[in-house]
């Protein structure tokens, strides 16, 4: 987890309606999806100098979001983080890791929750080839 320490852009509640799931009912119909991202990147010369070309805008990253989440209907939602989670780290040099959580508040289980969902975590001297 040391790689995880330090600077971060920081993407939360990002609402989606997509076609994400296994069941049938699902992929016709859809369903409300949250999404956070969180990406790892040295903002200190950003910091310094003010200057957008010295950091990613949040809109890039959202970009791939939305993307993923409206595009052709995954089953799985490990498939739907990985594919925010992959471009991510691939299109944008400045980004060292990335952690992607994708939420389902509205799923048929006997009780009540909030959400089931999925989080991972790719970094990217390990999950990109250079």
């Amino acid at each position: 987890m040391d790689m995880l320490k330090g600077n971060k852009h920081v993407l939360r509640g990002l609402k989606f309606h997509g076609y994400h799931g296994v069941k049938q009912e699902e992929k016709k119909l859809g369903q409300k999806f949250l999404v956070d991202v969180d990406a790892w990147m040295d903002l200190r010369p950003a910091g310094e100098s003010d200057y957008l070309s010295d950091t990613l805008s949040y809109i890039n990253i959202y970009r791939i979001v939305k993307e993923v989440m409206e595009g052709p209907p995954k089953n799985l939602l490990e498939s739907v983080a990985q594919l925010i989670a992959s471009p991510t780290l691939t299109k944008y040099p400045k980004v060292s890791a990335v952690h992607v959580q994708v939420e389902k508040p509205h799923v048929a289980v006997q009780g009540p929750v909030d959400y089931l969902g999925v989080e991972i975590i790719r970094y990217k001297s390990l999950d990109v080839q250079n």
